[in-house]
């Protein structure tokens, strides 16, 4: 588990250490309008995301959110080693930092280093939601299924373009796990 808490830290510090949007030029980042607490926890299954250090070698990604009892959010992310195949796991706790919105949150897995977790989309159902840093520097597509439609998906890359995200350099789960000559 030593490897997992390195992994942890790095991922920390990387976010804490970003600079704001509007030093890179960027506009401030669009939420959606409201997020229903109840409705988002559960589990989430890794569309595309953003290459990142911390998820190296990662497939099958899925995040776990549970409600606590002091109202923050207990957050599991799994995903499977491409080399050896181990379950790799980190367990984390968030916190909404917008209360108005419920859209924009934190996250630390070792505290006290913490990262933005912003939702600037999500499906009327919660069938999908996309999250992102307000420098545009992460970016995650979340599905309740493992698989989600093309259309729906080409939808999604023209909306965060439209956000100041560059969906060249997005990396779908579909095509790395069929990449590697693995299945769900």
């Amino acid at each position: 588990m030593i490897g997992a808490k390195a992994v942890v830290t790095a991922l920390v510090l990387v976010l804490a250490c970003q600079p704001a949007a509007a030093s890179l030029g960027l506009p401030p980042l669009q939420t959606v309008a409201y997020v229903d607490l109840n409705r988002y926890i559960g589990t989430w299954y890794e569309i595309a995301r953003y290459p990142n250090s911390f998820q190296k070698g990662c497939l099958g990604s899925t995040a776990g959110y549970t409600l606590r009892e002091d109202g923050d959010i207990q957050v599991v992310n799994s995903c499977r080693d491409a080399e050896d195949g181990r379950t790799r796991q980190a367990k984390g706790r968030a916190w909404v930092v917008d209360t108005t919105t419920n859209a924009r949150l934190k996250v630390s897995f070792f505290w006290p280093f913490r990262g933005d977790y912003w939702i600037i989309d999500l499906g009327t159902e919660y069938e999908y939601a996309v999250v992102g840093t307000p420098n545009r520097k992460y970016l995650w597509v979340l599905s309740r299924t493992p698989v989600m439609d093309d259309t729906v998906y080409a939808a999604i890359m023209e909306r965060i373009r439209q956000l100041g995200f560059d969906p060249g350099r997005v990396v779908r789960e579909a095509d790395t796990i069929r990449k590697n000559g693995e299945s769900w």
